[in-house]
């Protein structure tokens, strides 16, 4: 059997996206790059390349949220905070994203 990804994929849910663009952004009038969606609570924040970094700010702010996926359309990716480690996970539903809902 292999090895998991990360240590906390046990932190999983199923989650409903929170909003259709960064949460943060959106009430602030900000602007993103590219959105993550926490794969704990469903909270949408914007990645590291956009000026805020609502999805990094969330696991600092929520250190028991570990896991995000992208929520772009077609990237199946996840990132796992603490351990430093992309992945994807087989046999997966494809991501969440703005532009299937």
């Amino acid at each position: 059997m292999a090895e998991p990804p990360c240590q906390h994929l046990d932190r999983v849910r199923d989650v409903r996206p929170s909003a259709q663009g960064c949460e943060d952004c959106l009430a602030m009038g900000a602007r993103w790059v590219h959105l993550r969606i926490c794969m704990t609570c469903g909270h949408i924040g914007c990645c590291d390349s956009s000026p805020n970094r609502h999805a990094t700010e969330h696991w600092h702010a929520h250190g028991d949220h570990p896991l995000v996926r992208s929520f772009e359309p077609g990237e199946n990716w996840w990132w796992c905070y603490p351990d430093h480690v992309a992945f994807e996970v087989e046999g997966a539903e494809p991501a969440p994203s703005y532009a299937r809902t």
